[in-house]
């Protein structure tokens, strides 16, 4: 796979290092020169250039690209790529840093970018994940800010545990797409019976986020339970009293 990364900094040397050790075709695009011999990337490309200027992107065949990643300190240029790369060379995948948080909602589909990262609140949703078992954390936002990907640790006290991945009735505009188990992931199928510790990975629309997390809360199970002995009282009330008498609709 070729990936373009745009920023040879910190952050893009880090994604490049990691591709490279994959043995992904890596070409790094930089106005600094000097980053490339301090960034110790062995069998990465370079291009020294502004990548916000079309010929840059001619010039790094950014039509070839399989991803290109937008990777600098700055929002403005990160969105300025992803959109060049999309409608002016027709690139399959973009990703793009969000470096300022108050600029999210710029970065989506109508500035070309397919996957947004924002790194403070990534960091914030792995803390979440750490300490938060029992609620629903989201890891990151997918496919223009429609969709996004979600974990959930399965308490040891909760509802679903002893149920099958088919038995439960998921919003519909969810799907469990992983189950990590033991630290071995697992892909569910309708026998597959949960248990206390297993981390939930679904892939939701926001949207649906709110119902996911009321199905899998505890209150949602509580509500089953007092719904479920409200109709066993009135049963029995009406078995020792007789039936109810009907209401005629007036008082008095």
């Amino acid at each position: 796979m070729k990936v373009v990364i745009v920023g040879a900094g910190s952050v893009g040397s880090s994604i490049a290092r990691e591709l490279l050790a994959h043995k992904h075709e890596i070409l790094l695009i930089d106005l600094k020169p000097e980053v490339i011999g301090r960034s110790g990337l062995r069998g990465a490309h370079w291009l020294v250039g502004d990548a916000c200027e079309l010929s840059t992107l001619k010039d790094a065949k950014l039509e070839d690209a399989d991803v290109v990643v937008s990777a600098t300190g700055d929002d403005k240029v990160n969105l300025v790529v992803s959109l060049l790369a999309k409608t002016e060379f027709g690139v399959g995948r973009t990703v793009g840093r969000v470096n300022n948080p108050k600029n999210d909602w710029m970065f989506d589909d109508s500035w070309g970018v397919d996957v947004a990262v924002n790194t403070p609140q990534l960091m914030t949703a792995l803390v979440e994940e750490a300490v938060e078992i029992g609620d629903l954390v989201r890891l990151l936002t997918l496919q223009t800010g429609v969709s996004s990907l979600v974990e959930f640790t399965v308490p040891h006290d909760s509802h679903v545990i002893g149920l099958t991945v088919g038995g439960i009735e998921w919003p519909e505009d969810s799907t469990l797409v992983a189950i990590l188990r033991d630290q071995a992931p697992i892909t569910p199928s309708r026998d597959d019976v949960l248990d206390g510790g297993d981390e939930l990975f679904f892939v939701t629309t926001i949207a649906a986020e709110d119902q996911l997390r009321a199905l899998l809360s505890p209150e949602s199970s509580a509500d089953a339970e007092d719904a479920e002995e409200g109709v066993h009282a009135a049963a029995d009330r009406q078995g020792s009293d007789g039936p109810a008498p009907e209401d005629d609709g007036f008082d008095g």
